[in-house]
């Protein structure tokens, strides 16, 4: 007969519970590959240009027994969090804006739970470029030096833009607006700036050239679109002179005469001739090659001709001298002389004043443009000037005179026979100033010498000024102070700074930038000089109060001036006071003073009491509440966030005394107010109002 061995019902239910619990498994992803948009995120990788708020991948997992699964996504300790995820749905949603070039590469924690169970792995999530930033160049401003007989096809210069980029929208190709009016080329690969074929520099003719180079990138995909981006400067080419080019005769042609009264020795015309090469130009030596026969002569450094025989000794009523200007020094001995033919005649009236002539006749007022600033030197050459007397002799001398501003001009020659060329040379530089004045005016005067009649004659010369870059930015204050509120969001405006320059045109126009170790919370507005906050900035008082940077207004070529920009942090009420938890406890007798300290905080609370002198008379001693500011709002936001348990209890247990003493004292009020509002009714019931803290002015 077989025996059963049965086990109690509760030991078998035992058992099963037992293997349930450690039957549990833990749950898991899927891991669906870097294609997928669901899984545990291996190998995901998002474009750079993903909007904020945009669905971008799903958590998805299972667990063995089918219990429902919830799931989460965490980042290290103090990293910015770029995503979010629905823990019921696993839906990740992106919650901060991507930047490639600031991170590649976003390391998180995401997990998956059963309730019993977490699962958690570490997935790295790849930041893809999208073509969201321009070229930019670098080492700006860009001025060259390029001497004139520089060959042509030659590298003068190069260029380098950035784009930080990658793939095709970081590739940058270059080229020069104006192509086909512009003097240079530029290798669309390298930046490299040469002079064009067939082009020859000439610094005679041209000594500066603004060129703008245009640096593009390769373009991209930006939030769907392609797109592509650009960036422009100003390339700044100055012509350096070289000795190249022989001496020129300035008022030419030359007509001197010599009267029957003219003493031996006496001037009869000057020639002037100057290097040709004006940056680096070099002295003049004169001398007569033939046609003087003996009756002339010629001062080697000035250019004077004399006569040297006596008027009635001439045999010729004209002479025809030739007169070589060589330059002093020239190794280039073809190229450093020049010459020139001056026709002197021996002539006898004196019945014609002076008369100024120009290229269509008799002529009264000349007019020339000049660049501000020209060399000590250098001659007016728009002007066209013929001054000319018909007398002979002694009747046909006089002298030139400028009228106007003086030491600025002087007019050569300055002493005429007959007739001559007139040239007016630079004398003073510096007060050939655009700025100061537009235009110059003077009087050229004419007036014989030797004459009773003294006859004369006036020109005017009006001089139209070109600007130049000759002026530094000038800020309108050393330095500029300003205040902020802490509180005020990134990108707001903290302070304008303004600097001037006189120059005109593109030497006119400022570039501002800030620099020093208190500007990183900052930018400036590169044309308008407004200084403002970050976009991310965040001001805290009480972290910083105090920035000081430098600010720099700088023109095309390069100029600039500095200024001090000091900013102070102003602070707002964004913090509310906070208890420590050095809290006393204190036994309290009801109708004595309570003292309750919380750390600097004091509150105390005196009883109100009432005391009688004389027959009818009452007076009260008004009780007072001491207490910090704002005491009874930080007691409560402390109650209510940050006390501590054991804390509250002793906080309550105190209040509970409190409340049983002001119950006593409210009675005890109650009753006095009825009796002098019976007796007097005067104004006793204030101190009734004194017990719940408010205080009348006068008692």
């Amino acid at each position: 007969m077989k025996r059963e061995c049965r086990l109690p019902t509760s030991l078998f239910l035992n058992l099963v519970h037992v293997c349930l619990v450690q039957a549990n498994y833990a749950p898991y992803f899927f891991d669906n590959g870097a294609s997928s948009s669901n899984g545990n995120m291996a190998l995901f990788s998002l474009s750079e240009d993903t909007a904020v708020g945009t669905h971008v991948y799903t958590l998805n997992g299972t667990d063995p027994e089918g219990d429902p699964v919830t799931y989460g996504i965490t980042f290290e300790a103090g990293a910015r969090k770029y995503f979010a995820v629905d823990e019921n749905y696993g839906n990740v949603t992106l919650i901060a804006e991507l930047d490639r070039e600031t991170q590649d590469e976003i390391e998180v924690l995401v997990n998956i739970s059963d309730g019993l169970s977490t699962v958690a792995e570490k997935v790295r999530i790849v930041i893809t470029d999208a073509n969201d930033e321009r070229p930019e160049f670098i080492n700006t401003p860009y001025i060259v030096q390029v001497q004139e007989n520089t060959p042509v096809g030659s590298s003068i210069f190069q260029i380098e833009a950035v784009d930080r980029d990658t793939g095709s929208g970081g590739s940058i190709n270059y080229f020069l607006q104006n192509i086909h009016t512009n003097k240079f080329t530029i290798d669309r690969h390298s930046g490299v700036l040469r002079i064009k074929t067939g082009i020859n520099l000439d610094y005679e003719k041209a000594r500066t050239f603004f060129v703008t180079a245009v640096a593009k990138d390769g373009g991209g995909k930006l939030r769907g679109n392609h797109k592509v981006y650009s960036a422009t400067t100003t390339i700044t080419i100055n012509v350096e002179d070289i000795q190249d080019t022989p001496p020129i005769f300035v008022g030419t042609p030359y007509y001197g005469y010599v009267y029957e009264d003219t003493l031996v020795g006496s001037e009869v015309i000057t020639v002037v001739a100057i290097d040709g090469d004006r940056g680096k130009p070099n002295d003049i030596y004169y001398s007569i090659v033939n046609g003087s026969e003996g009756s002339f002569e010629i001062n080697n450094a000035t250019g004077a001709i004399s006569v040297v025989k006596s008027p009635t000794k001439l045999k010729k009523e004209v002479y025809e001298l030739k007169v070589q200007a060589s330059e002093i020094g020239s190794e280039d001995n073809e190229t450093a002389h020049t010459s020139t033919t001056v026709i002197i005649r021996v002539v006898d009236l004196n019945n014609h004043p002076p008369t100024f002539y120009g290229e269509s006749g008799t002529q009264n007022q000349f007019e020339v443009t000049l660049y501000e600033h020209p060399l000590e030197g250098e001659t007016l050459r728009g002007l066209k000037i013929t001054v000319n007397d018909s007398d002979q002799g002694a009747n046909a001398k006089f002298n030139l005179h400028l009228v106007g501003p003086g030491g600025i001009f002087r007019v050569v020659p300055q002493t005429v026979l007959n007739e001559a060329q007139v040239t007016i040379i630079v004398e003073n530089s510096a007060a050939i100033d655009y700025e100061k004045f537009q235009d110059l005016t003077f009087k050229l005067l004419a007036v014989e010498v030797n004459t009773p009649e003294k006859f004369s004659s006036t020109a005017d010369i009006v001089i139209h000024l070109l600007d130049t870059n000759d002026n530094i930015p000038k800020f309108s204050s050393d330095y500029y102070i300003a205040k902020i509120p802490e509180n005020s969001p990134g990108g707001s405006n903290v302070v304008a700074v303004t600097a001037i320059d006189p120059d005109s045109g593109l030497w006119g126009e400022l570039k501002y930038t800030i620099y020093g170790t208190g500007a990183d919370l900052f930018l400036i507005h590169p044309s308008t000089g407004i200084i403002y906050t970050q976009p991310w900035a965040i001001l805290d008082a009480e972290i910083n109060s105090k920035y000081h940077f430098f600010v720099k207004a700088e023109d095309i070529e390069g100029k600039h001036s500095l200024a001090e920009v000091f900013i102070t942090v102003l602070d707002v009420n964004d913090h509310s006071p906070e208890f420590s938890e050095n809290i006393q406890e204190k036994t309290m007798i009801i109708g004595s003073p309570v003292k309750v300290e919380v750390g600097q905080n004091i509150v105390k609370m005196l009883s109100m009491q009432v005391e009688r002198e004389g027959k009818g008379q009452k007076i009260f001693k008004r009780s007072f509440l001491e207490r910090s500011e704002g005491h009874s709002r930080a007691l409560r936001k402390f109650c209510n966030s940050t006390m501590k348990k054991e804390i509250v209890e002793k906080y309550l247990s105190l209040s509970s005394l409190f409340l049983l003493s002001f119950s006593l004292s409210l009675f005890i009020y109650i009753y006095i107010y009825i009796y002098v509002f019976l007796s007097s009714r005067g104004y006793l019931h204030l101190c009734c109002l004194a017990s719940f803290g408010y205080y009348p002015t006068s008692l």
